[in-house]
């Protein structure tokens, strides 16, 4: 007979994983969970959902049921009392608890590309200065500088309407992400329903088919190389691409290169997520933070749609099947976190570029609108259970207590991470920046 009390969080999980003791054994995986939690040792990490094209609020966690506005969608009770949400968002409804729902976003930005730089980088693109985006931000601020993964990875990104959006601008090379299963066109086709998606979230190339003591020497010499060359050519290209090769070289000599092998999976858990690449991809996020990288993003794309939330034409039945993939795969990721004792430290964020116009169109689709829509943020550091901010009967406009704007949000999302929004970093112009526009005015009502 085992001696649980002795037995490690890792060591707990594979004896699961086998089938060697139940989840609920006693209640002691539970305590192990609550145990890992707990412990300030812990980073903290951010998992940011990113919903290409802009999802409507109208049909997700801001209905206006009986309005002409509010369309066919009913809304439903959730687990926290007064807050209601989409009727297809089921799963979602029972994690209320643990989300702040902000119905007051408001931003100015009605184009794609403008409103996702402007988004992700919480600066408007403008002059010569090279804005990081936020994944590289957070990767900067509290990661690990010996973690063997990268500190930042972005899966299925779709990044035409703004490439500046995903760079690590002026932090340089160590702060860009690694890009899995990037969406380049819209010919882009995965395997979204039914298929394994091992295939599209695997990094490529990270086993070399060569004996060691080769490769370690081909590697030696080009190190050698690299930094000769960089000192003599001290240039941000020449550090760049010496960062990107230190970076998958130690990568593959690590066997954390293990946690993109998302088929070690048990098919209830992949079930659970939903085969589809979004889902599986939601998964693929968990095993990452799980193994301490501090900052992954997920976008949500459709078959060759990389922008399914752009619903000019037919939105309701677009937004039905989109919560279909949404709603399993992120209900799933919440109670899996939770479960693993990971929840309390990793920040999930909900948003894409814009909302969607109230008005419904004569395509029955809903157009560009960044006057008055909703994000959230949920999990780690985020008091939960409320909802932030009130639209019009009709939706048109934020009421109260006041719009938020996109540095007043990122603000709020650093602080759930235990970051100071007003840290600088030297630019490329040389001047300092702070990570959040020096207007930014945190919801602390949201934060923990």
């Amino acid at each position: 007979m085992f001696d649980s009390g002795k037995l490690s969080r890792r060591e707990i999980m594979k004896l699961s994983a086998a089938g060697v003791v139940g989840y609920s054994m006693s209640g002691w995986l539970g305590a192990a969970a609550q145990e890992q939690a707990a412990n300030p040792q812990r980073r903290r990490s951010c998992i940011l959902l990113w919903m290409n094209g802009g999802p409507s609020q109208m049909d997700t966690f801001d209905l206006k049921p009986g309005h002409a506005n509010g369309g066919p969608f009913r809304a439903i009770t959730t687990s926290t009392p007064g807050i209601r949400i989409s009727e297809h968002l089921p799963r979602l409804a029972r994690h209320t608890d643990k989300m702040a729902i902000v119905r007051a976003m408001s931003t100015r930005e009605g184009d794609h590309g403008r409103g996702t730089f402007y988004l992700r980088n919480g600066y408007l693109p403008q002059g010569p200065i090279q804005y990081p985006t936020l994944g590289s931000v957070v990767s900067k601020e509290i990661g690990a500088a010996d973690l063997p993964l990268p500190a930042f990875v972005s899966i299925a990104p779709f990044r035409q309407f703004s490439p500046a959006a995903y760079s690590s601008g002026f932090l340089g090379a160590q702060y860009a992400p690694l890009l899995i299963a990037e969406n380049n066109n819209f010919n882009f086709n995965p395997n979204q329903q039914g298929g394994d998606q091992s295939d599209e979230l695997r990094v490529a190339d990270l086993r070399h088919p060569i004996a060691e003591e080769r490769f370690d020497a081909r590697v030696s010499l080009l190190q050698d190389m690299e930094r000769d060359f960089t000192q003599r050519h001290q240039t941000q290209a020449a550090r760049s691409h010496e960062t990107a090769y230190d970076r998958a070289v130690r990568l593959m000599r690590t066997s954390a290169r293990t946690a993109f092998n998302i088929s070690e999976e048990p098919d209830r858990v992949r079930d659970a997520y939903g085969r589809n690449l979004f889902g599986q991809s939601c998964m693929l996020a968990r095993r990452l933070v799980e193994r301490g990288v501090p900052f992954v993003e997920v976008t949500l794309t459709q078959g060759n749609n990389p922008v399914p939330w752009d619903t000019h034409g037919q939105n309701f039945q677009n937004v039905q099947n989109l919560s279909a993939i949404l709603d399993p795969a992120w209900g799933t990721l919440m109670d899996d976190l939770r479960d693993r004792g990971l929840l309390d430290t990793t920040t999930i964020v909900w948003m894409g570029e814009f909302g969607r116009t109230p008005r419904i169109n004569g395509q029955q689709g809903r157009d560009h609108y960044p006057n008055a829509w909703s994000a959230v943020i949920a999990g780690g550091g985020v008091r939960g259970g409320q909802v932030y901010g009130r639209t019009s009967a009709d939706g048109t406009t934020v009421e109260d207590p006041r719009p938020v704007s996109v540095p007043d949000f990122l603000s709020t999302v650093y602080g759930c991470l235990g970051i100071d929004h007003a840290t600088t970093n030297m630019s490329n112009v040389g001047r300092p920046i702070p990570i959040a526009d020096r207007s930014a005015n945190p919801i602390t009502e949201i934060i923990a």
